[in-house]
């Protein structure tokens, strides 16, 4: 097997990071010559980037194979020869700690007889008073665990198996005293995949150098310790998207869901006349901020004909509330002039209890009025509700419009329920359900008083 042709890394070329600066070279070589006893082995040259670069967040990895136990180790051992450092490595669970070759063995190998473990700690003490400890955060509380601890270095391996705000909420833990030279670090290591892949691609890939984050690509061909070949033949039996996102790194490989497969659409590059539509909108009202990854507000516009549905426009965009206001009434005055459709009622989706009502209230007074909106109560959980449409689409009845949406869109439908982003959906699902309940017959619909 040819492996140099087999490994198609797309993530070397796209995001390579900058070099590190002879000053930084310095302080690696430094921190290794102290440290030798601990750290057996010579990083390799994507791993020694990892451990030199200064920012305060980077994450490693991406393809299986690149060295990520190894090099989230080594760098939490940089500074052990510094007595007030302190360090700690996360996994979900201490069971993936002992896994055969996980953190714990791995440790073990590398410190027995050098320093003091204390195994009802999970915890290694150095000669220097320093500490390395091993930590895991399986639910959403347990990283209240760490309330009142101060780390100079904290590590997680497999990044994309943990939340958003768990990572997020552990830059609190991360101080050092006024007097110390050790750098606050945060680092990360992880293949693509898993229930945090969203919002990691999003904070290291999509954001990344530009937020002051990089990202270490690394694969096996980087790794000189690994049977490359016979690694790459085991990758070689595993299904398409998990190969590319181990063997490749891909980042845009998404684990497909079980509700929808975009071969079930038809595409259309224009939009029959005569539809009778449904703009249906599920609201959230969270500003982007760097690092995040908050819901989107999302209007689906569906129109149908000859009992075949037309997905003919998607609005998804993150704002204030007054954004959000601004947008759908913008939108409505859009829909209202579009040849295409006889008829368009506007929905938003209810929230349950009285803000719901309160907030349906204000849209029919103050941001719709004139045009033919209602609230939409919703039942059943998510993918309840999507099954209908999903039968539809698989019966070959819903017919895409080619915009500039469309990846987007099918992205989210094809990983749902498993994606991280659902609002599309419920927007696609709301609109199918509306316009189902309207009798298959010539209708007229008025749009009431043209607001201005």
């Amino acid at each position: 097997m040819d492996i140099e042709q087999t490994l198609k890394t797309p993530q070397h070329q796209r995001y390579q990071p900058r070099k590190p600066t002879e000053s930084e070279w310095d302080i690696l070589e430094e921190t290794l010559r102290l440290n030798r006893a601990y750290i057996p082995h010579a990083p390799t040259q994507q791993q020694a980037w990892f451990l030199a670069l200064s920012e305060q967040e980077i994450m490693y990895g991406g393809a299986a194979g690149g060295g990520k136990t190894n090099a989230l180790l080594m760098a939490a051992l940089q500074y052990v020869h510094v007595p007030s450092y302190s360090a700690i490595v996360f996994r979900r669970s201490y069971t993936d700690l002992e896994l055969p070759d996980a953190l714990i063995p791995r440790s073990k190998d590398w410190l027995t007889g050098k320093a003091k473990w204390r195994g009802d700690k999970y915890e290694w003490e150095f000669p220097s008073g320093a500490t390395l400890t091993f930590g895991y955060i399986s639910s959403e509380n347990d990283k209240y665990r760490y309330q009142g601890a101060q780390f100079q270095f904290i590590g997680f391996d497999e990044l994309t198996h943990f939340s958003e705000t768990q990572y997020r909420y552990l830059f609190s833990r991360l101080r050092r005293l006024e007097e110390s030279y050790v750098p606050l670090r945060m680092r990360g290591a992880s293949n693509p995949g898993g229930i945090g892949h969203e919002w990691v691609k999003q904070r290291f890939i999509t954001e990344g150098a530009k937020e002051g984050r990089l990202f270490i690509p690394a694969s096996l061909w980087d790794n000189p310790y690994l049977d490359r070949e016979e690694y790459v033949q085991s990758l070689m039996n595993l299904d398409p998207t998990t190969r590319a996102q181990l063997l490749n790194g891909d980042w845009t490989a998404r684990e497909a869901g079980s509700v929808f497969r975009r071969e079930w659409f038809s595409y259309v590059s224009s939009i029959p006349s005569g539809l009778t539509g449904c703009r249906y909108w599920d609201l959230a009202a969270t500003a982007p901020k760097a690092g995040t990854d908050p819901d989107y507000t999302c209007g689906v516009l569906l129109g149908i004909k000859d009992g075949i549905y037309y997905v003919a426009d998607v609005v998804r965009f993150r704002g204030t509330p007054a954004d959000v206001e601004k947008k759908i009434r913008q939108t409505a005055i859009v829909d209202r002039e579009r040849p295409e459709f006889r008829s368009i009622e506007i929905r938003i989706e209810e929230e349950k209890g009285q803000a719901g009502i309160s907030l349906a209230s204000h849209y029919s007074r103050n941001i719709l009025r004139g045009f033919n909106f209602r609230s939409h109560k919703i039942t059943g959980d998510k993918e309840v509700r999507a099954n209908p449409v999903s039968a539809s689409a698989q019966m070959g009845n819903v017919a895409l419009f080619n915009g500039a949406w469309l990846t987007d869109f099918l992205d989210e439908l094809e990983s749902f329920p498993n994606g991280s982003h659902n609002d599309q959906v419920d927007g696609l699902s709301g609109s199918h359900e509306v316009l189902s309940s309207i009798p298959n017959k010539p209708i007229s619909i008025s749009f009431g008083r043209r607001p201005s």
